[in-house]
């Protein structure tokens, strides 16, 4: 088959297998597999010379780790040191030491029991991220601790990648000297590496960005990679170490974003094309032959990583919610465990036959997660329904001012009334973020604002301002509602999240209207005007007739707000009459 056939066959099933896959809430890398086997020789047999592809894609986890190398800026490793290295740190070396020490107790080698403990601790990054990302919940506590943990695996793994091919059988023929001379010649290369990476790869980069040619940036970008690769390899590491390092040298370098953004397809391809061949190489004959080992493995896994995930969890502070949010949500495998478990096979440390079962293994804990987590969020809210943890009682205090909702919006409020020593209640409905900000000084009540009785007890018949900052549309409406209902004399500052919250909340009858991206746009337009040469005065004045104007247009059009086809042609004819007044303003005045 030719080239072009098999890259038309590859494209194919990823562009039908990975949206369908993305679409069922399984994620990207579950359509990658997915793909893959459909294609493979357990599927369609379309594709056959599987390991001929998986070692040329094998160059995309080498990209990854580039990018993972730009990325972990060490100022920035210094800031997130505690729960990186602490929650991190943790989780690995408890999950490798009891996934291992079971390897060994079954009767394996310790060297391939420190292998599988390794490969198997780490999660699937991409996979748990764009979970947490759909979910909205990458800002919650326990999503912030999950990413440091992720973080630190995917730190982790170049270690262990450097350190798989290392217990092969060639090392351990190596007599004592001829170790130590092995080892000294490493650490002689690797400090050769930084030199030339720190100096001399900044200098050439910087010499080939002058020439302004954007193609030769990007073929220096992969030459870059490709080259601190086979210099690694050479050295008898790993290519994703070199390329590792030189990411990291080149991390708070002036080129860390054009490279990264060089690199980005070609890594997003042949990433996806390792998940396809991944897939293609997957015995699923060992489901027919031993479907009661691989399953019992599979909750073996699941079992033994939620367990500690859920310990580290709440040795870091988090409450039994969120540490059991935290423990499915990253208890599957991890892809890193296929390139792990891929070296060691070609290191002739792991036999083939195990290394096909554990790769099974991973596969289905990865498409289980989604599974999990709907039966998780089914547990919670049945549990939920019977014993909620119960809302603060927040005291009459008599404050004039009630915020509802202390996200971002609403505690940009509260820090200004707190300088200004003005008393204010503050009320949130998610115990966790209620939790979190308290760390940071802030008295919180944890409560539901559109239920009457708790507004009532947090004092709003006192108060003489509510702000309404919650994030949900439908939720802010309800408050507003029930606020104009009970509390007629109340102002109400409410946050918009768009034109068409705006203007349901004036139907309910609400005092000021903020939209949350209006005022910062109209901020952005202003630095835009004075850099593009306009005197600072004369950008105010544009940008405050373009406020003006669109703050009419938006009460005009409250009266069709529910017509779209005439708010489409009304916004027409404001769009014209915006560009008339501001031609009337550039003529000269004539006296």
């Amino acid at each position: 088959m030719s080239f072009l056939s098999q890259a038309a066959i590859f494209l194919c099933a990823a562009v039908v297998a990975v949206p369908l896959s993305k679409k069922c809430g399984l994620g990207a890398v579950i359509g990658y597999l997915a793909a893959g086997s459909a294609i493979g020789p357990w599927g369609l047999r379309l594709v056959q010379d599987v390991d001929n592809i998986l070692h040329f894609s094998e160059f995309g986890v080498v990209l990854l780790l580039f990018v993972i190398g730009l990325e972990l800026q060490p100022n920035r490793l210094w800031t997130m040191r505690r729960p990186v290295f602490g929650a991190g740190g943790l989780q690995v070396a408890a999950t490798a030491t009891i996934l291992g020490g079971a390897a060994i107790l079954f009767g394996h080698d310790w060297r391939i029991g420190l292998v599988v403990g390794l490969a198997m601790s780490l999660s699937s990054t991409a996979f748990a991220l764009q979970i947490l990302a759909e979910r909205g919940e990458l800002s919650t506590r326990p999503g912030r601790t999950a990413f440091s943990i992720l973080l630190f695996q995917d730190v982790a793994a170049i270690p262990i990648l450097a350190l798989v091919p290392l217990l092969g059988g060639a090392a351990q023929r190596e007599s004592g000297m001829e170790q130590v001379v092995s080892v000294l010649t490493v650490v002689a290369a690797l400090i050769a590496v930084v030199i030339i990476g720190r100096f001399v790869l900044r200098y050439a980069l910087r010499l080939i960005a002058r020439s302004g040619v954007r193609e030769i940036f990007t073929a220096s970008a992969l030459l870059t990679v490709i080259g601190m690769a086979l210099f690694v390899q050479q050295l008898g590491l790993s290519m994703a170490l070199g390329a590792f390092l030189a990411g990291v040298l080149l991390a708070d370098s002036e080129f860390r974003h054009a490279l990264e953004a060089d690199i980005e397809p070609f890594k997003g391809l042949l990433l996806g094309l390792f998940f396809i061949a991944v897939g293609m190489s997957v015995n699923f004959g060992l489901l027919a032959t031993q479907i009661w080992l691989v399953l019992g493995l599979v909750a073996g896994l699941i079992a033994v990583k939620a367990a500690v995930l859920y310990t580290v969890g709440r040795l870091f502070g988090h409450d039994h919610a969120a540490a059991s949010g935290l423990a499915v949500v990253i208890s599957q495998g991890g892809e890193f465990a296929f390139v792990i478990l891929s070296i060691a096979v070609s290191a002739q440390v792991l036999p083939l036959a195990t290394a096909e079962l554990l790769i099974l293994v991973v596969i289905i804990s990865m498409a289980a997660t989604p599974l999990l987590l709907l039966l998780a969020d089914w547990l919670r809210a049945r549990r939920g329904s019977r014993q909620a943890r119960p809302f603060d009682v927040a005291p009459n205090e008599e404050n004039s001012v009630i915020i509802a909702g202390f996200g971002r919006f609403g505690q940009i409020v509260g820090r200004i009334l707190q300088a200004k020593k003005i008393g204010f209640t503050a009320l949130e409905i998610s115990a966790d973020h209620v939790d979190f900000v308290a760390k940071y000084g802030n008295k919180v009540y944890y409560g539901d604002a559109s239920r009457l009785d708790l507004l009532q007890a947090a004092g709003t018949g006192q108060a003489k301002v509510f702000v309404l900052a919650i994030d949900g549309v439908d939720p802010s409406l309800r408050t507003a509602a029930l606020l104009r209902a009970h509390f007629p004399k109340l102002r109400i500052v409410a946050r918009a999240r768009n034109r068409h919250h705006a203007h349901r909340l004036m139907d309910i009858g609400v005092d000021v209207i903020l939209r949350e991206t209006f005022f910062s746009g109209l901020e952005a337009s202003r630095n835009v005007l004075e850099i593009l040469g306009m005197s600072s005065r004369e950008a105010e004045r544009e940008v405050s007739t373009f406020r003006d104007h669109d703050e009419r247009q938006l009460v005009a059009q409250y009266a069709m707000y529910g017509d779209e086809r005439r708010l489409i042609e009304e916004n027409r004819t404001w769009a014209k009459e915006l560009e008339q007044i501001f031609d009337q303003d550039r003529k000269p005045t004539q006296c």
